[in-house]
This record gives structure tokens, sequence and C-alpha cells, in this order.
């Protein structure tokens, strides 16, 4: 049996992005520059020549945006592609949608994980999700538990779903807290690493068990970038 690999990528950068709001549950679509950018990531990834046996997304459209344009630039259009909500992003509850700015260095920094001089990067995973619980009037913030649950347990079904088809590789595309979220899951030793847009996070599965090989590796996208500045050279 092959050994049973995820490549999860990071949407491509939206309007939410752009403009410093955090989307959460909300969602906005792809920018131009956005679409370009997943445009390198597909084209870096057709040239590495990877055999994917099946695709799989969050349901927030921004990530099925990104997966049709990998889709379209690996030509594997007629994969079979699965929408899978519990690999979304985290849902800030009242505070979706609102500016990053505002949450992360206005009100989360008045909760009580941060009350002993803690940076954003500094709190774990779930002090932030008591943190977001304690500030969201809605009640819509889940707790550590729910999403430790559903992005672990997202995750793993979809290593599952490709060991059963005799292993191989999967093209993922996810949000950027649930990526890094989903690495803290697999090894607490990580630290917290920036998930840049339309970059690419790889692990494996194998007995049970994920391992890390390369977190938020922009190689593809820059491979992919240097291709279409050729192609446009050579038409000039």
């Amino acid at each position: 049996m092959a050994k049973t690999k995820l490549y999860i990528a990071r949407h491509g950068k939206t309007m939410f992005n752009t403009i410093g709001r955090a989307q959460g549950w909300s969602d906005t679509p792809l920018t131009k520059f956005g679409e370009e950018g997943i445009r390198e990531l597909g084209i870096g990834l057709r040239e590495a020549q990877i055999p994917f046996k099946a695709a799989f997304s969050s349901d927030s459209g921004r990530t099925m945006q990104t997966m049709e344009i990998i889709l379209r630039e690996t030509g594997n259009e007629s994969l079979p592609y699965t929408r899978d909500k519990r690999i979304r992003e985290w849902c800030f509850g009242s505070l979706d949608g609102g500016y990053d700015g505002d949450l992360f260095q206005g009100v989360l920094p008045r909760t009580a994980a941060f009350h002993t001089g803690k940076t954003f990067t500094e709190v774990t995973y779930p002090e932030l999700a008591a943190s977001l619980i304690e500030v969201d009037t809605a009640n819509w913030a889940e707790p550590w538990e729910v999403i430790e649950n559903r992005i672990y347990g997202g995750f793993e079904a979809i290593a599952r779903s490709i060991e059963k088809l005799g292993g191989g590789n999967a093209i993922v595309v996810s949000h950027g807290l649930t990526i890094g979220t989903f690495v803290w899951l697999v090894d607490h030793e990580q630290e917290k690493t920036a998930i840049d847009n339309g970059s690419v996070t790889v692990v494996s599965y194998e007995n049970q068990k994920f391992s890390i090989e390369t977190i938020a590796d922009m190689a593809y996208r820059h491979q992919g970038r240097q291709i279409l500045k050729e192609a446009n050279e050579n038409q000039i």
C-alpha cells in the first residue's frame, strides 16, 4: 500500500483578507490577485506531477473557488471532490467579519488568556478558543473540545478514505487558522506558523498516525509564478 499524504492548501486571498477582516464562517470571494496566486499554485503542483486520487475542501465558497482553479490548472477536473464542513475555519461568533485589529489588538487582549502578558502568537489554541467564547455575545463561538474534534476528525476521515483506496495523495483546501490548529494537534511542539494564502502543508498518515512533512510551503506557488513569468516574456 502506498503512503497516504494530504497536500493541504490554504485558500487564495479574499476580499476580507485584503482589507483585514476576520472571516471565520462568513465568506468573501477571491480577489483577482487571489485567483492569480492560486493559478500559480495549480501550475506549480502540475509541474511537480503529483498524482492525486481525490480532492477535498471545506464547504466555504472561498475554498471551493480555490479548488476549482487548482483542479483546472492541474488537469484534474474529473477528480472525485468532496466538501466537508469539518475543515471549515474557526467561527468567531459575533466578531465574524470584524476588523482583525479590533479583534486581535482590541477585544481579545482584554480576555483572561492575555492577562499574563501573552501575545497572540504565545496564546495556545485552547486559550484562544476560551477567549472567543468570553467575548462572543451571540454564543456562536465553538468550545475548544468541539474545534479540536471537528478539525482533527475531518482531516483523519479524509486520510482514512484515501487509505481505503490503497493509499496515495489527496489535494485539500482549508483555512489558515484551521490548518495551524491541525498542525498543532498533530505535534504540540510545533510553534505557530503563518499559513499564507496558497501555501501547502503536507502531512502523511500511516498506522493511524499523522506525521508532518512540510508546513506552509510556498515553493509550488513560486515555481508556478516563474513559469507564468517566462511564458509572458516569451510572448513579448
